[in-house]
């Protein structure tokens, strides 16, 4: 019986689309082997990215799948959001979190957290209002007001991975600290925007359903990031109970990933931000269950966890790049291509504006809270920021497909639109503007001024990078700190009180019950048998 099984398998293999399957699968990995070499060799490159490069390599490989099957179609694999949201963004989250230098993102956390998550609202009302006000004139389809707010959730979504590939963390570690921390909460309050809109009518919008919204906007905020935070915990407390390492090394790298993915399907599971869940695991599980294991498995998941997120990045770039020539939904907006250019080109233009009607003012009224010159974010820091964060990428890409496709097939008029000028927007924005930024960082901030900080009385804070290795992440002492005289003094030095009164509560509490550096007690074949001696 077996046999016949086996047998059966290996005939199905031989069916056509199986066969097809198999080819396609081929194809893309050699495919994402090419974006790596390409991408190596265009490390020094002042103009070229490894994000430019998958996109232009999609591209090139849609034209040539357009000609072999004689314009049927130009990708390999259909796109599917459920392919992007539950496989291919959480090892990136994941990964930004567990990488982050904590001291450094919580030390600009008032300044991140006002541009991660009031700018994103602030761009989220400006680009819904004109989306309202110009596109219901304009006759593109059976598009109703939700849909209007959904295109301001979804042109608010910057691209945080191609903003960390053209911003250098050595050259401009305020910037790219604060470009990088803003670009994961605005991920994550774009996509909790854009599920809080699927559960109102819209229609009828008054007080009442503007407050519910708003509600519901903070409570899965919130709900998400305790879920984050607890599943950490627990992995955490688990590993450093039962000494896993002891035995195997493996199961408790396994055990790191599967926790971190299971906080991240609990999420969607409860219908919360499974985005902002997984970013605060991995900041949980760097700070604490990333002491409780063993040096090699400290190494491993490091490692395991960059691999996973480069993979990931490469592959959603690749195929946006294939995804835009598909014929489909071309063919859907083509009987009016002045108009899907145009509403491509309004569509750019709502985000130069969205994302400028924050920058600007916000960063005006962070400079009122710093007294010296030298702790303001600059006239030229300021567009620098402002252009950084212009491009629109994968996630952008995922919730117009969400919101607009069904299985990612569209047969309404206005919705094939909406997708080809995403489409449009995405490659626009990423390589125009992500081309051009290093060359405008090198305009306006010449080497004598990627040294300025913004706290001059803690340089290490702007000087370090954001993203490092877990050495060091926990070396600076909270010893010495001066506390605060006025509310003025709080706002403008906000870690001198938040991260001392922390320091305190994480070790007399946390550490002690959840492990982590200096916390983990010693016994054979724990981590503190190696970083006794070690010195970690």
């Amino acid at each position: 019986m077996g046999l016949e099984v086996a047998a059966a398998g290996m005939g199905a293999l031989n069916t056509t689309s199986d066969y097809a399957s198999v080819v396609s699968i081929n194809l893309f990995v050699a495919l994402l082997c090419a974006c790596i070499v390409l991408g190596h060799l265009l490390e020094e490159n002042r103009w070229v990215n490894e994000s430019i490069t998958a996109l232009i390599i999609g591209l090139c490989t849609g034209v040539v799948i357009l000609l072999t099957t004689k314009g049927k179609s130009s990708h390999i694999f259909v796109f599917s959001e459920d392919l992007f949201f539950i496989y291919l963004l959480p090892p990136i989250i994941f990964n930004a979190g567990f990488q982050v230098k904590k001291k450094q993102f919580f030390r600009n956390f008032m300044t991140i957290t006002l541009f991660g998550a009031v700018g994103t609202m602030i761009s989220f009302f400006t680009i819904s209002i004109a989306a309202i006000a110009i596109f219901s004139r304009m006759n593109i389809g059976t598009l109703d007001v939700g849909d209007f707010l959904a295109i301001g959730a979804i042109f608010s979504a910057t691209d945080s991975v191609c903003t960390l590939q053209v911003l250098n963390q050595d050259e401009t570690p305020f910037l790219y600290s604060l470009v990088f921390g803003e670009g994961v909460v605005n991920d994550a309050t774009s996509i909790v925007l854009f599920n809080a809109l699927q559960n109102f009518d819209l229609v009828h919008i008054d007080a009442g359903v503007v407050l519910k919204f708003l509600g519901n906007f903070f409570y899965l905020f919130l709900s998400s990031t305790f879920l984050g935070v607890f599943a950490g915990l627990l992995s955490a407390y688990i590993i450093k109970k039962l000494y896993i390492g002891r035995h195997s090394t493996d199961r408790e790298v396994a055990l790191m990933m599967l926790m971190a993915y299971l906080s991240y399907m609990l999420a969607e599971l409860l219908d919360l931000s499974g985005i902002l869940t997984v970013f605060f695991c991995g900041i949980v599980m760097s700070h604490y269950t990333w002491h409780n294991v063993t040096e090699s498995s400290r190494v491993t998941t490091k490692h395991a966890f960059a691999t996973l997120s480069f993979i990931a990045e490469t592959f959603l770039f690749l195929y946006v790049g294939m995804d835009a020539l598909d014929i489909e939904k071309w063919e859907f907006a083509s009987d009016r291509p002045g108009k899907s250019i145009g509403i491509s080109s309004i569509l750019l233009g709502l985000v130069l504006i969205g994302r400028a009607a924050f920058v600007f003012p916000l960063s005006f009224l962070s400079n009122l809270t710093k007294k010296a010159p030298n702790e303001k974010i600059t006239w030229r820091q300021q567009i620098v920021i402002w252009w950084a964060g212009l491009m629109r990428g994968a996630v952008s890409i995922a919730l117009a497909y969400n919101k607009f496709t069904r299985s990612g097939h569209t047969q309404l008029h206005g919705n094939a639109i909406m997708i080809t000028s995403t489409i449009t927007v995405v490659l626009f924005s990423t390589m125009v503007f992500g081309m051009m930024t290093k060359p405008l960082i090198r305009l306006l901030l010449p080497a004598s001024s990627h040294a300025v900080t913004s706290e001059p009385s803690s340089p290490k804070s702007l000087n370090s990078p954001l993203l490092t290795s877990m050495q060091g992440s926990d070396l600076e002492s909270s010893t010495n700190i001066v506390r605060p005289s006025s509310l003025r003094m709080l706002l403008s030095k906000p870690t001198h009180t938040v991260h001392y009164y922390w320091r305190k509560f994480d070790d007399a509490l946390m550490r002690p019950m959840f492990g982590g550096r200096g916390f983990v007690p010693f016994s054979p074949g724990s981590p503190t048998e190696h970083s006794v001696h070690g010195g970690r």
